[in-house]
């Protein structure tokens, strides 16, 4: 298991479409329990393989409150089941410490493969409805802040290089030895 480099906004990678997955084997098997574990690292509820620069139809989530449910979509195919949208406030591991509200239908039909290649076929409403929906815009190259307005898609560019200068400097900061 390995924690993954997540990729951040406004990177040219997280454009990439992403590739059907052929076959569940041992290594889309790795791919996926590394893809949980980044996820629970950075505390995020829902990651694309995309985001992790691995181009391909994955997703992994977990809703639940402990953190012990994950949920595993291969190849998904999400179908809105109603017309009219709800506004949901979103954010992303990619586009770290931003949030704005993006509008979705709140009620989908999800078809996928799970982790051993069999057929998950369900509808899902609210918060599931949504992240599912923002985890297959990165496969197709999309990120919730392009629904967003330029001015704030500036900020949001801005608020990441920012949050990255300061993980940086945290970073080089646990790196230097402590004198005493």
């Amino acid at each position: 298991m390995a924690v993954l480099n997540i990729l951040s906004y406004p990177d040219p990678r997280l454009r990439t479409i992403a590739a059907p997955v052929k076959q569940v084997d041992d290594k889309i098997k790795t791919l996926i329990t590394d893809m949980i574990e980044t996820m629970y690292d950075a505390e995020g509820i829902g990651l694309a393989a995309s985001q992790v620069d691995e181009h391909l139809q994955l997703i992994v989530m977990d809703l639940s409150e402990n953190k012990d449910t994950p949920m595993v979509f291969i190849n998904p195919k999400v179908t809105p089941l109603v017309e009219e949208k709800q506004p949901y406030e979103e954010g992303c591991l990619s586009v770290p410490e931003v949030y704005d509200k993006v509008e979705r239908p709140n009620k989908v039909r999800i078809e996928a493969l799970d982790e051993n290649g069999d057929v998950i076929d369900k509808e899902a409403e609210g918060l599931l409805a949504v992240c599912i929906q923002h985890e297959m815009d990165h496969l197709n190259g999309v990120i919730f802040v392009d629904y967003l307005s330029n001015l704030k898609q500036n900020r949001a560019r801005d608020k990441v290089k920012k949050v990255l200068k300061i993980r940086e400097k945290n970073v080089e900061k646990q790196a230097q030895p402590s004198h005493v």
